[in-house]
This record gives C-alpha cells, sequence and structure tokens, in this order.
C-alpha cells in the first residue's frame, strides 16, 4: 500500500513540474504527472531490489527526489523536441 503514496508524491511533483517549467501549450496537460508517477513507481521498484523497506526513510527520501530531479528536466527536452519537429513539418508543408 505503501507504493500508492509512492505514486501519489510523483503526480504531484509532476503536476508541480507541469506549472513550474514553461512551454505548457506544447505538451499535453496530463504528460508531465504521468511522467512524475512513472519515474516514482520505477525509483521505488529499484530501491525495493536493492533491499530497501518501507521502514526504511532512504526510500522515501529518493522517491520523492529523483522524480524532482527527472520530472523537470525530460520536460524541457521535451518541449525543444517538440518544437523542432513542429518547425520541421511546418518547413516540410509549406506553411507559415
Amino acid at each position: 500500500m505503501q507504493i500508492i503514496l509512492a505514486l501519489i508524491f510523483g503526480a504531484a511533483i509532476g503536476l508541480a513540474a507541469e506549472f513550474a517549467v514553461p512551454g505548457r501549450e506544447s505538451r499535453g496537460t496530463a504528460l508531465a504527472p504521468a511522467l512524475g508517477t512513472v519515474v516514482a513507481a520505477a525509483t521505488w521498484l529499484i530501491a525495493t531490489w536493492t533491499g530497501l523497506t518501507v521502514t526504511d526513510p532512504l526510500i522515501w527520501i529518493v522517491t520523492v527526489a529523483v522524480p524532482v530531479v527527472v520530472v523537470a528536466p525530460a520536460l524541457m527536452v521535451l518541449r525543444r523536441v517538440r518544437a523542432a519537429h513542429d518547425a520541421s513539418e511546418r518547413q516540410r508543408l509549406r506553411i507559415g
């Protein structure tokens, strides 16, 4: 059941990153919370594989810290990739 709490933390971090990182108009609203949830789930999985338990505070610190470090830069990269793709499509279609 504690993994659900970790997933909620990941979604909340993603939601915060959605509003903190510029370029919201170029991505879907659910992308950042979903990305935060997936990163938190993967972090939790890896942490449990390494032997951390729910009583160990390190699993909670890592599960919250990794999405904070990963989600915002990932959104910035996705924004740049989307802008480059859109520009090449506009050029290919000869519009604007």
